[in-house]
């Protein structure tokens, strides 16, 4: 345990960039920053207990809480919720792990550290009779008006756990899951329980694969570009779905705003030996004359659909971004059909859990474009209950649960009049 204090010491301060500063664990640079010098191993460790701690925070605050009479602060909060989570989720000796908490706080916190650990290793509740965590409060609200509370304790179940790696293959999908022991979703995904460092995995360094959700997989897979055709993909970084493109032979201009996620978009198709246009501008301003045969619009939102892998982001938002993201998804759209050649395909995505970033903003652009025609095709593998009642696919979370879940998403595909 003392060998690892510094992966542990930089996941705390991951954690307090979340639970103090409400900023995403992968947020450009901050993320980078904090786990500056450490080799990639333990970036990878880091950022891993990091992610856990939060996932399991909301039952470990109901142990600390009788024994701290005032909440200390954010980053000795996070020692404590690494610690507890290590005892009792990865099964870490006690000892060892109240030790390596003390260890990475403040000389003056540390008898408060150990007083408190040792005080709750002696409670006779079990942690595995305490409620599962729970959707923060402002988000569980909207989850449940929208699916019902049976819906949002089954999507929690699946948050509660470990996700599995997916990956998207270039080629030879079969070949790939026999190489790294991985199963084959029905949607043509691998799927793998892998929790060391992906880059050290078998085809990494030759680019034979990519991580992605099974979930971010779809919408390239419903576009279905063709080679040859000239697609656009907007908000394109880190460039998953590009890939997608770019392996079916299309022709592919890649904008994102960002310079810097643009430039990992750049490593990322290096790496797997793919080439796109790629453009560095905001969709809000950049002029084209050009008109694209497929549009993926994968447009900013709230990223609820992505708690099982983020659980940060719950205690990163409040929900305050949706005033704002609301009228970009719409204005989004509305270019992104101006730069569609006529008999063109256009799919619209978000990566959340809310019905106004996805279902609202299907009816809204029907009603905006009567003569779009809505597409009732099905990506390869999909099941047909993820169809939304009123057309497109709503994922969500507690869908294959057994498999160990997916991203929750809205996809849909509209085709303008040829």
């Amino acid at each position: 345990m003392q060998a690892g204090l510094e992966p542990r010491r930089r996941a705390v301060a991951l954690m307090t960039q979340v639970t103090q500063d409400h900023l995403p664990l992968h947020t450009p640079h901050r993320m980078d920053e904090t786990l500056d010098g450490l080799p990639p191993e333990d970036r990878a460790r880091a950022l891993r207990l990091a992610t856990e701690a939060l996932r399991w925070a909301s039952r470990s605050d109901r142990l600390l809480g009788p024994h701290l009479r005032m909440k200390p602060e954010d980053s000795v909060m996070n020692a404590l919720r690494l610690a507890l989570y290590e005892i009792n989720v990865t099964g870490a000796p006690g000892h060892a792990a109240v030790n390596a908490a003390v260890s990475i706080v403040p000389k003056s916190k540390t008898g408060l550290v150990n007083a408190v650990l040792r005080n709750v290793d002696r409670r006779a509740q079990v942690w595995d009779d305490l409620p599962m965590p729970v959707t923060a409060k402002w988000l569980r609200k909207r989850l449940i008006a929208a699916w019902g509370k049976e819906a949002v304790i089954a999507m929690e179940h699946v948050h509660s756990g470990t996700p599995p790696l997916d990956i998207s293959v270039k080629t030879d999908a079969d070949e790939w899951a026999q190489k790294l022991g991985a199963k084959m979703l029905p949607t043509g995904s691998l799927r793998m329980d892998q929790s060391g460092q992906v880059s050290a995995l078998p085809g990494f360094d030759e680019g034979a694969w990519w991580v992605q959700d099974a979930g971010a997989a779809l919408p390239a897979a419903l576009l279905n570009a063709k080679a040859g055709e000239r697609v656009l993909d907007l908000c394109a970084a880190p460039g998953g779905k590009t890939m997608q493109l770019c392996a079916s032979g299309a022709d592919v201009v890649a904008l994102d705003v960002s310079d810097n996620r643009v430039v990992r978009l750049r490593e990322n198709l290096a790496r797997v030996g793919m080439t796109a246009e790629l453009v560095v501008a905001d969709a809000l301003k950049w002029e084209t004359d050009v008109q694209f045969d497929a549009i993926l619009l994968d447009a900013p939102c709230s990223a609820t659909g992505t708690l099982r892998r983020h659980p940060d982001l719950g205690h990163a938002k409040d929900g305050s971004d949706l005033e704002t993201l609301l009228p970009l998804q719409s204005t989004l759209i509305d270019r992104a059909l101006g730069w569609l050649k006529p008999g063109g395909r256009l799919v619209y995505c978000t990566c959340s859990l809310l019905p106004e970033e996805g279902e609202a903003q299907l009816a809204a652009m029907l009603e905006r474009h009567p003569t779009l025609i809505l597409s009732a095709d099905l990506p390869e593998g999909v099941d047909p209950g993820w169809k939304a009642p009123k057309g497109g696919l709503r994922l969500r979370p507690d869908f294959w649960a057994e498999h160990g879940g997916i991203d929750g998403f809205f996809i849909a595909m509209v085709q303008k009049p040829a």
